[in-house]
């Protein structure tokens, strides 16, 4: 009875803590919401009816890539319940960390295996990246002139980023060649892992699931903004406002910042002004789509996810 009694003030904190936590992201960015709520007063409603459909087809896009990375079946509506709750826990965590955790127990819950889970987590992220990296790079072959690239890299500053990640990745290496106890789990999940994805791909199904899923969730986030940036008359061409999009969220995929937060609203405003839009109007069609994005999905995520903790779906 006691350890019971232990339990169950544990939960209920555990279902109280993502309302807490948005109560203090919001608290930090007040200003933020305040200047994105002003702007979207003036936008054209149409389109930004068109922004949060395609904000909520992200999440569909989520859980087919995450069913495609793996062999079981999983719930097909507690998988999508489980995606609007990661994206909300993926904003008040460093970015990736809240949606891996959440996807993690999902999975466990389900009667995945922790090293399959893990391994289809690391699946759904090379997809996903895969996913993303195409896109921009088939816009960028399709419209080379579309964003003045000086102004996103300053001069000179390609050749010390990749030898920062060289470095980095010749570390990660050797660390692992040469001591023992790190290189035989390395080993061991990569092991798991390539048999997961042969196993993903012997299944046409699932690897239809995983690939499409992971080009329409960026592509869906693009046509977001896009459909922002028409909304507040942000003169740039479509293509290139997703070109701008991608290659932002390029860039700041590796700072660990929550969600984002911060890093991503500034790469987004330097990105499209990079491809020809006015300062202002570019900063109002970022703060409007984070608004759209993050800011109005939060708090129905942060109660989704207490939910799912509260019904041990999670």
């Amino acid at each position: 009875m006691a350890r019971l009694a232990r339990r169950v003030p544990v939960r209920q904190t555990l279902c109280l803590l993502p309302l807490l936590l948005v109560a203090i992201v919001a608290v930090r960015h007040r200003s933020v919401l305040a200047e994105g709520f002003g702007q979207l007063r003036t936008a054209s409603w149409p389109w930004l009816l068109a922004a949060a459909g395609a904000t909520c087809m992200t999440w569909v896009a989520a859980a087919v890539t995450r069913q495609g990375a793996v062999v079981q079946r999983l719930p097909r509506w507690r998988l999508l319940a489980t995606q609007f709750a990661a994206g909300s826990a993926n904003h008040l965590l460093p970015t990736g960390l809240g949606a891996g955790a959440v996807n993690l127990r999902f999975m466990s819950v389900c009667g995945v295996p922790l090293a399959r889970s893990s391994a289809a987590l690391a699946l759904y992220l090379l997809a996903e990246s895969v996913g993303r990296l195409s896109l921009l790079a088939a816009l960028l072959l399709a419209f080379p002139d579309a964003l003045r690239l000086g102004t996103l890299l300053p001069s000179g500053a390609v050749g010390p980023l990749l030898t920062v990640a060289g470095a980095v990745l010749a570390v990660a290496v050797a660390a692992v060649a040469l001591v023992r106890r790190l290189r035989t789990p390395v080993l061991g999940f990569v092991r798991t892992a390539l048999g997961e994805a042969r196993s993903v791909h012997t299944r046409p199904a699932r690897a239809l699931a995983l690939w499409g899923g992971s080009l329409a969730f960026p592509a869906l986030q693009a046509t977001g903004l896009v459909a922002v940036g028409q909304a507040l008359g942000l003169p740039v061409p479509p293509a290139h406002m997703a070109l701008a999009y991608l290659a932002a969220t390029v860039a700041v995929a590796l700072v660990p910042t929550p969600g984002g937060l911060g890093s991503v609203e500034a790469a987004l405003i330097v990105a499209l002004v990079a491809a020809g839009g006015p300062v202002a109007v570019a900063t109002a069609v970022v703060l409007a789509y984070r608004i759209i994005t993050v800011w109005v999905p939060l708090l129905p995520g942060a109660l989704t996810l207490g939910a799912l903790v509260r019904l041990k779906v999670i």
